[in-house]
């Protein structure tokens, strides 16, 4: 007798406790659905990350 094979759990990634909940899906159509709005990820992207383009910009230059 064949044994099955038990699909293994899909954990939910770690995400920053500002992201809490944030789930990404691509549908047959080929859209992004998102559980988190794209202006939140952006502003919470702003925050925390370092945009190398902009490194050793003045303010006055902007």
């Amino acid at each position: 007798m064949a044994k099955k094979k038990e699909a293994p759990k899909q954990e939910l990634p770690k995400v920053h406790d500002e992201l809490d909940g944030f789930d990404i899906k691509i549908n047959s159509f080929g859209e992004i659905n998102r559980s988190i709005d794209i202006d939140k990820i952006n502003e919470f992207l702003n925050k925390h990350m370092d945009d190398k383009k902009l490194r050793g910009r003045d303010e006055s230059e902007k």
